[in-house]
């Protein structure tokens, strides 16, 4: 089975990528660099991109900004889902989710599995929804932003892909705002 219909039109989605590092810089920034050359290479549009230092508080600042504003569709963060003291960006995501995408976390370790073996279990990396946007939580090498990207977001993202992806359901995510 072709999991991309043929009889559906591709849409863009607009993304907002923001990396965690206390040392990077826009010019350094491998993994955005990653996400943002994938993302404009599927045909979507980077709508927005930022680093920030690994603190709780600002993250979850420029996340909630990100979801307020109706230019963003979806969010993917890059660094900080390690085990270490400064690794607080799972936190701050979950701060800000109103509903977890638990099966996410579990799909990339099985993905990170075949590639890095056991060494997947330090990965924290996390998704959810707020305020009708996907916000995902990936770790900060390039090449955990290439497996998650390739093997996972890219086909969600593609409307064409069946049986199911979150361009269908995007519209619906904010739903429960709009009863009154």
């Amino acid at each position: 089975m072709n999991p991309i219909d043929g009889s559906r039109a591709f849409l863009p989605v607009r993304f907002a990528v923001l990396t965690l590092s206390d040392t990077r810089s826009l010019a350094d920034d491998k993994s955005g660099a990653v996400l943002a050359e994938r993302i404009e290479g599927a045909g979507h549009t980077l709508a927005a991109r930022a680093i920030l230092p690994d603190e709780r508080d600002r993250i979850a600042e420029q996340l909630r900004a990100w979801v307020a504003d109706p230019g963003i569709d979806a969010v993917l963060t890059t660094g900080g889902t390690g085990l270490t003291g400064r690794d607080v960006t799972v936190e701050a995501h979950r701060d800000v989710y109103e509903k977890e995408i638990e099966a996410f976390g579990t799909v990339f370790t099985i993905v990170s599995m075949k590639k890095i073996g056991t060494s997947a279990i330090q990965s924290r990396a996390c998704a959810g929804v707020a305020g009708g946007t996907y916000l995902f939580a990936l770790p900060g090498s390039p090449g955990a932003c290439r497996d998650a990207w390739d093997a996972i977001l890219a086909p969600q993202f593609d409307y064409r892909h069946r049986p199911c992806n979150f361009v269908e359901i995007l519209p619906r995510l904010d739903e429960h705002l709009r009863r009154g």
